[in-house]
């Protein structure tokens, strides 16, 4: 079975979402085959400014109980009145894994609400939601610390879930179906919202200069988010892996070109028994000619040293203990369909013959080593998610296509159509189990996502 899962994340973006138990090896491959009318190529698309500007990985501790959040019992049993700074740290940390399973699972619940299009399933779901959302915060709030070192973590972490909650159940009900017939359930919800409301300003959490400002609250909400992520998300460090060989490569082309050039210099001098205009012109030939393919030249060979190489590795750490947790070295780069493994080329020679269209193939390629031997308590697995903003993609395309004419009886309607274009996708993972492929047709526009469709599969 396989447990990578591609998703559309946002309007122009994909998210490839994974689990990694301790000490497990995964390697996961992405082959892009872009129509050569979409206009991207090496020259077009950098690939190194793509990677640092478009995809981001991210790392957390991950639990399937989305709606039983687990935490240390003593976390729920005791106050931590007096505690030392160890306790304190200890305290912070229980608090935070629970808080961000709870926006977890409520995002994951809300998202899935929102896909009931009939009133009379939608309506009983949200209510569910609601009720399951005010016991797991009951649970939070019963527990208030005392010790005001401690309850400086508990304001901002309650602060955030109480929006959060409340911005996520009035999305909720501004894209639900509307029904008058479930018109006391609306009601239950709108009262839900403002009681989340109503405690947020019982507790004095926000100044009235920063409600009054829709900027400044949500930039406030996006902080105390961050903060309720320490010790849940893992610290990442990029680290560039060829650095030292590029700069011997460049080192080493130089050194060869100023030999030559140098012996080109020397024989001039031999030729020529004086100074005269003619071997001041053919120095400054040779000295142009340096530069003229010195870059060329350093590029070539740098791109023949480097094919097939990694480029990057990422780093995860416990933000708390600064622990190493999680490996990930990165490759990204043009390759031809030469380059493409036996059964990735087969699955894309099962496409329809119309879409064998001439296509550039991208490669991106990210191995996993997880070096934690156990993870924190209750939590056996991790959750790694890559995203990849595909807006690079769209940048040449054509706006539009025109108009398509029908003609009924004795009249011409029309309307008017856009321009879509397909990038078919081959995902492969292989860890301990085996070998996993799976196709996937990527549909987009000049503005979104359009459709990912999952297509053939493949397990050698």
């Amino acid at each position: 079975m396989n447990k990578v899962k591609l998703t559309q994340d946002e309007n122009l973006s994909i998210k490839i979402s994974h689990p990694l138990l301790p000490q497990e090896q995964q390697r996961i491959d992405l082959y892009f085959s872009l129509p050569v009318e979409m206009g991207i190529s090496s020259s077009t698309l950098n690939v190194e400014d793509f990677f640092y500007s478009n995809i981001k990985s991210h790392s957390a501790y991950y639990s399937d109980k989305l709606h039983l959040p687990l935490v240390r019992s003593r976390f729920i049993s005791q106050r931590f009145e007096g505690e030392s700074k160890g306790d304190q740290s200890d305290y912070r940390l229980n608090l935070n894994l629970y808080s961000y399973q709870l926006k977890i699972a409520l995002d994951a619940d809300i998202k899935q609400t929102l896909k009931l299009k009939s009133a009379e399933e939608f309506y009983p779901a949200a209510i569910e939601l609601a009720d399951q959302i005010t016991n797991l915060t009951k649970k939070l709030r019963r527990y208030t610390p005392s010790d005001s070192k401690l309850s400086s973590f508990f304001d901002n972490a309650d602060n955030y879930l109480s929006w959060h909650i409340e911005q996520s159940f009035l999305k909720l009900l501004s894209k639900g179906p509307k029904s008058s017939e479930f018109a006391t359930e609306r009601e239950f919800l709108f009262s839900f919202c403002r009681d989340e409301n109503n405690h947020r300003i019982k507790s004095k959490y926000n100044s009235q200069v920063t409600l009054d400002d829709p900027n400044r609250i949500t930039n406030k909400m996006r902080l105390l988010q961050r903060l309720i992520e320490y010790g849940v998300v893992f610290q990442k460090q990029t680290r560039y892996l060829d650095l030292n060989l590029k700069r011997l490569a460049r080192g080493g082309v130089t050194a060869i070109i100023m030999a030559f050039v140098m012996l080109l210099v020397l024989n001039a001098r031999s030729s020529f028994t004086e100074v005269t205009l003619a071997l001041i012109a053919f120095l400054g030939l040779i000295y142009g000619l340096r530069e003229t393919f010195k870059e060329d030249l350093t590029s070539l060979i740098w791109r023949k040293i480097q094919k097939g190489r990694p480029k990057w590795q990422n780093l995860f750490r416990h933000s708390v203990n600064q622990k190493r947790i999680l490996s990930q070295i990165l490759w990204l780069e043009y390759i031809s369909s030469k380059d493409l493994p036996k059964t990735v080329n087969e699955l894309f020679q099962q496409r329809r013959q119309q879409n064998k269209q001439a296509a550039r193939l991208l490669h991106f390629r990210c191995d996993n080593k997880v070096i934690a031997k156990e993870f924190l308590p209750g939590y056996g697995e991790i959750q790694q998610q890559i995203f990849f903003n595909l807006t690079p993609f769209v940048r040449f395309l054509k706006r539009g296509a025109g108009r398509l004419y029908n003609l009924d009886g004795q009249k011409i309607s029309s309307q008017a159509v856009e321009r879509r274009y397909q990038i078919n996708l081959i995902l492969r993972n292989v860890d301990k189990q085996g070998e996993h492929l799976q196709r996937l047709k990527i549909t987009l526009n000049r503005s979104e996502i359009v459709n990912i469709e999952a297509m053939e599969t493949f397990d050698p």
